[in-house]
């Protein structure tokens, strides 16, 4: 979505020329919709867009395509510790136990307080940015929880929503990441301006696809690998893995922060930068979507406006999930993501998923028919070599106030995008957008300072 966008923007808007080198063959990046008249479409990707997200709303709009709501009606399901609890909104339960609800609403309240003390642009730049940058997640809840249902609940909303565990994390980069999103609610929420609210009708690859349609097909090179960016003469040369070189005078990479160092700069990247590369790792996740006759979910008679399909779970495989149904009612689906605790468990178990998740899915509708699914997909994205996981790089203590001021700065002709390096809404669709759009400025006013001349 970065790269597109900023090409689209230096093209249409700056009058430059252009071209595309995609690494895949395909556009979309780490969003990616597959389409078959058995199920119309399902987005194994990036997917959902909250209506505070505003460059990716505009940027919808302005392709022409249109927005439907995610299912919310209907109660959301809560399990953890082996209770299960029907609930609505984004907090905690009172049901599932009194002591550890409070103490995780009282945990989110005081994360959501902190998290605004996180200056967007430069979150080194807190007031008490050494001293949480050199604490994990896991640590301030240890310090902060006293009980394991708010630890739990922190834990699974860090694996849903970052593919990562709480031992992994920077507590700066994570408040960075809450900020970035609105603060804890609207992270958490997908319903009423939350980041799960709405999906692209036609899957959301279709705004790559779109933005390749407005760029021109022949303006985009398929399977070009990138392996070697070279500055050493008044104009860079780029060469690809199938040992096609193309030249110009500026670059824009937008691969994610943790793939950088696959491609030789010549001459080399400057160190904070490249170290910096090899610190953010990217979560661990495989998307699933299990399809169903129909969405009996939606039928359940324990509660008269039965389940919303929402669910968070601490039995896994899947952490939490959604409808994935059609707007129109067609092809009931529920989406889930294996996360990374749930994936180590199992890494032998591959052949098995599909039927552990459908008995998780039994016991969190409470209901026989999550076992008889028609139609199931899962995309692993820790083994996608241009991906190397899923949503979104991630800092570990003491790496983003070391390495972070330097993640958007140029190198020499070469600029950097990707929702990473965004300010708000990190790790979404909103976020590279964002990205996108600051780079095709950049460049265009490096442009303008050096020459008058088109590019090449």
């Amino acid at each position: 979505i970065s790269g597109l966008r900023a090409a689209t923007i230096l093209q249409e808007k700056y009058g430059l020329d252009v071209i595309v080198l995609e690494a895949r063959d395909r556009v979309g990046g780490r969003t990616h919709t597959l389409e078959d008249p058995s199920f119309k479409y399902c987005d194994i990707g990036g997917a959902y867009i909250g209506s505070t997200q505003t460059r990716v709303n505009s940027l919808v709009e302005e392709l022409g395509l249109e927005l439907f709501k995610v299912n919310a009606d209907g109660y959301d399901v809560e399990h953890y510790l082996g209770k299960r609890v029907l609930k609505k909104g984004a907090l905690a339960s009172w049901g599932s136990s009194f002591l550890g609800s409070l103490d995780a609403n009282n945990m989110w309240q005081l994360l959501d307080e902190m998290c605004h003390q996180v200056p967007l642009e430069g979150p080194w730049l807190a007031n008490k940015a050494e001293e949480w940058d050199t604490m994990t997640l896991k640590q301030f809840l240890d310090q902060t929880c006293w009980t394991q249902f708010a630890k739990n609940a922190a834990t699974g909303y860090c694996q849903g929503m970052l593919g990562s565990e709480p031992h992994d994390l920077s507590l700066l980069f994570f408040l960075w990441y809450l900020r970035a999103g609105g603060g804890t609610v609207r992270n958490m929420e997908f319903n009423d301006g939350g980041a799960q609210e709405y999906k692209v009708l036609g899957g959301s690859q279709s705004i790559c696809v779109k933005m390749a349609e407005k760029l021109g097909n022949d303006r985009i090179i398929f399977n070009s690998d990138v392996i070697h960016i070279d500055q050493t003469s008044d104009v860079t040369t780029i060469t690809c893995a199938n040992g096609l070189s193309y030249k110009a005078k500026y670059v824009i990479a937008t691969v994610p922060s943790s793939l950088l160092n696959r491609i030789r700069f010549t001459p080399n990247l400057p160190a904070l930068k490249f170290q910096g590369a090899q610190r953010t790792p990217i979560g661990s996740v495989i998307k699933v979507i299990m399809f169903y006759e129909k969405a009996f979910w939606r039928e359940k008679g324990e509660c008269a406006c039965g389940l919303s399909g929402f669910f968070n779970s601490d039995i896994g495989p899947v952490e939490d999930g959604l409808d994935d149904t059609k707007p129109d009612g067609s092809h009931p689906a529920i989406m889930g993501f294996d996360v990374i605790d749930n994936l180590e468990r199992m890494a032998c178990l591959h052949f098995n998923r599909k039927r552990l998740i459908c008995e998780q899915y039994q016991t969190i509708f409470d209901s026989p028919e999550a076992l008889k699914p028609i139609r199931y997909f899962e995309k692993d994205w820790m083994s996608d070599k241009y991906a190397g996981g899923c949503y979104v790089g991630t800092f570990p203590p003491g790496v983003l106030t070391r390495y972070g001021k330097v993640m958007r700065d140029p190198f020499g002709r070469v600029h950097f995008a990707g929702t990473l390096t965004a300010s708000m809404w990190v790790g979404y669709m909103d976020g590279a957008v964002e990205s996108g759009e600051r780079v095709a400025i950049e460049v265009k006013s490096q442009h303008a300072c050096a020459t008058h001349s088109p590019l090449p």
